[in-house]
């Protein structure tokens, strides 16, 4: 069965935006993550980045309170985020790269150049009880990096899919679109990265960019074990609320065969 984890993070930036270093406000990321549970996610994923744009400090100790499925940290490979989650001990982390003037995560790992640094932090992770992903480009040289760092993880980075997927449909009309099943370029990079990783005993898990329009494509690369999705589920749940939003979500993914 694949499995989803809700990113929250937008639930925060919402929030952010109105009430910005006030220590309280709405709408409450703790509360998503409780509703996102109960419509049937698999996990819960929160970035607390360096520059805490979003998700606070009090959100992720709140979620490690109340989170009975899976929390998931995203993280940069940085002292000060290293140290929290070492004391939250989240059941995953999932190591992304961070760049202050970027809207949202962009690009994967240079896992390559990084392999001692991201091997150190593995280390310790692992010996704290908690797993480790690194979020790479289906790239060749990073996925057998990943495997030599020794993660048990890889998410797969499918901004590149995305935006293949969106500027396909733009220039076909709705129903071809949905229809046509052929594996584009990055689709078939996926799909070899994906056999690559599962080669070298790495787990996959796939995220960014993911929708309700592009996901069913996705089935098509094997080996899945989660999908973390974000903007898009909070998205829809302006219109038709969050849990409706994740049921949907879930409904799309329920025939994937890995």
């Amino acid at each position: 069965m694949l499995k989803l984890g809700v990113n929250i993070d937008h639930v925060a930036t919402l929030r952010e935006a109105r009430y910005r270093g006030r220590g309280f406000g709405e709408p409450d990321a703790v509360e998503a993550a409780r509703i996102c549970e109960a419509a049937g996610a698999h996990g819960i994923t929160a970035h607390l980045r360096e520059d805490r744009r979003h998700i606070q400090d009090r959100d992720i100790w709140k979620l490690r309170e109340i989170v009975k499925t899976r929390l998931n940290l995203e993280m940069a490979n940085a002292p000060e985020i290293i140290s929290i989650a070492l004391k939250l001990k989240p059941e995953i982390v999932c190591i992304v790269p961070e760049r202050r003037l970027e809207v949202t995560t962009e690009g994967g790992l240079d896992v390559v150049a990084n392999e001692k640094s991201l091997t150190e932090t593995r280390k310790k992770m692992n010996d704290a009880g908690i797993e480790v992903s690194l979020f790479i480009a289906p790239d060749e040289k990073q996925i057998e990096a990943s495997a030599c760092v020794g993660s048990q993880f890889i998410e797969l980075h499918t901004g590149q899919f995305a935006e293949e997927f969106q500027v396909g449909s733009s220039r076909r009309d709705d129903r071809t679109a949905r229809e046509d099943a052929r594996p584009t370029k990055e689709l078939k990079r996926l799909i070899s990265g994906a056999k690559q990783a599962y080669s070298l005993g790495l787990k996959v898990n796939a995220g960014h960019g993911l929708n309700y329009e592009n996901l069913p494509a996705l089935h098509q690369v094997p080996h899945l074990v989660e999908l973390n999705i974000g903007h898009s589920i909070v998205s829809r749940a302006v219109f038709v609320g969050m849990e409706r939003a994740v049921k949907e979500m879930l409904a799309l993914m329920k025939n994937y065969r890995p």
